[in-house]
């Protein structure tokens, strides 16, 4: 009887050590995007990591505007099961539509987030630290969770889908967006975005509608979020949760200078929104119609113009997070 089972603890060992041996000589499965032309204190920084990334994980360098989404569907297609998007919210968000590139991307491949941006929305809802370094060290020892998947259709019989991981909005913020100075934005920082808001209300159209089918609210700025924060640290969706299977909007009905400087004062004061000022809706699905075609944002990158429709996929996107 002892023979029998020296022969089965010696079996089950060699079956492990086989194993094992199998993960260490496993062809790496892991990928990160980024734009190697990037400026600023993060991407120095980045740089001096890359010996150590490239190690475990594969690089693949984006050579123009828009190449991350090419690179992330091609990341899935060469069968990855990690793609790490390695720079701002706008990065974040081509990597997240290139990988809905590929049918059934997002169950091939868990999405993460090396946070190299000016503001990093999504970072900071998944509490991922801002410091490349230390996103980077808690990055290996982060699990996978699903959260909601945003998208929004653009068009009639053949709808364009474009994904989000965090906010989109239209009206004033993405007039805002499309006005800023890029070398003014590298100096500035997120104040840029303030001073191409002041702009943008010189062109400010009021008339746009969102609908869920049983509540209607028109106004002059639409914010739409998956998680609570917005333009940084600031909870502009406090009910909102990456997991709940709704989207949260919030409308202002008047955008004015008064407006404009009591949300901002209590921005800054509290991080939240005056509700005073705003319509809120929590729904699954809904529409965003504008007179004139107005344009809308999401991940803080203009992606086209109204009307369009926007729904929830409830927990269809895996990301990495602590």
């Amino acid at each position: 009887m002892a023979r029998i089972v020296a022969r089965d603890v010696t079996k089950r060992a060699l079956f492990w050590t086989w194993l094992l041996s199998l993960q260490k000589t496993s062809p790496v499965r892991a990928c990160v995007i980024f734009n190697p032309a990037a400026k600023g204190q993060k991407a120095e920084r980045f740089r001096g990591m890359l010996d150590s990334i490239a190690a475990e994980y594969q690089l693949k360098k984006t050579a123009a505007p828009r190449d991350a989404r090419r690179l992330a569907a091609e990341a899935i297609q060469e069968g990855f099961d990690t793609v790490i998007a390695a720079g701002g919210d706008g990065t974040l968000n081509e990597v997240l539509n290139g990988i809905g590139d590929v049918p059934d991307g997002f169950e091939h491949a868990c999405l993460g987030v090396l946070p190299l941006g000016t503001i990093n929305v999504f970072a900071r809802e998944l509490g991922i630290p801002l410091q490349p370094d230390r996103a980077w060290t808690l990055l290996r020892q982060m699990r996978e969770r699903r959260i909601d998947l945003p998208c929004i259709q653009i068009g009639g019989e053949q709808p364009q889908q474009i994904y989000f991981a965090q906010l989109a909005g239209a009206g004033l913020d993405a007039r805002a967006i499309e006005l800023v100075d890029w070398p003014m934005k590298k100096k500035l920082g997120a104040f840029a975005y303030v001073l191409a808001g002041l702009k943008a209300m010189r062109t400010l159209d009021a008339s746009i509608t969102v609908s869920d089918g049983v509540k209607i609210a028109t106004g002059g700025l639409i914010l739409i979020g998956n998680g609570k924060l917005y333009g940084g640290p600031f909870k502009i969706f406090p009910d909102a949760s990456l997991s709940d299977g709704y989207l949260d909007v919030c409308v202002f009905p008047k955008v004015n200078w008064g407006i404009l400087f009591r949300c901002g004062f209590a921005l800054l004061t509290t991080r939240k929104l005056p509700e005073t000022v705003v319509v809120r809706l929590r729904t699954k699905s809904f529409s965003i119609t504008s007179g004139n075609g107005a344009m809308f944002e999401v991940d803080g990158e203009l992606a086209g113009a109204l009307p369009v429709s926007v729904q929830i996929k409830p927990a269809a996107l895996r990301v990495l997070a602590p």
